[in-house]
């Protein structure tokens, strides 16, 4: 059910965003008004865009709510999956220590590590 509502969903915004994407634009934006001429010719296609803008826009809206819904009642089940979390790998034994020859230079002596915070 949840699937198919989300399908529909996407069919009504896809038809949503074409049907207002066909309508003329009338200038100006935010109703600062556009031309006089322009209210009156194809008075009847604006209508039906119009009317048809409304009614996918209610749609829209009332099948989001109704989404919301089914997925409030679907819920989970209140359980952790566990399926993804890592676990410990035991690490390989040490390697055997091998005593340099006594002509062999001193090594290196190791660094000291200085905190982040300072």
């Amino acid at each position: 059910m949840f699937h198919f509502l989300i399908v529909v969903q996407a069919i009504i915004a896809a038809s949503l965003v074409g049907v207002v994407l066909m309508q003329r634009s009338e200038g100006g934006g935010l109703g600062m008004g556009g031309s006089p001429s322009g209210l009156m010719s194809a008075r009847g296609a604006t209508d039906f865009l119009t009317r048809t803008t409304a009614i996918l826009a209610t749609m829209f809206i009332l099948l989001s709510i109704s989404l919301a819904f089914v997925a409030a009642k679907k819920g989970g089940t209140g359980e952790i999956d566990s399926s993804l979390q890592r676990t410990e790998v035991p690490t390989a034994p040490a390697a055997p220590v091998t005593t340099a020859p006594a002509n062999a230079a001193p090594a290196a002596a190791p660094a000291i590590e200085v905190p982040l915070d300072k």
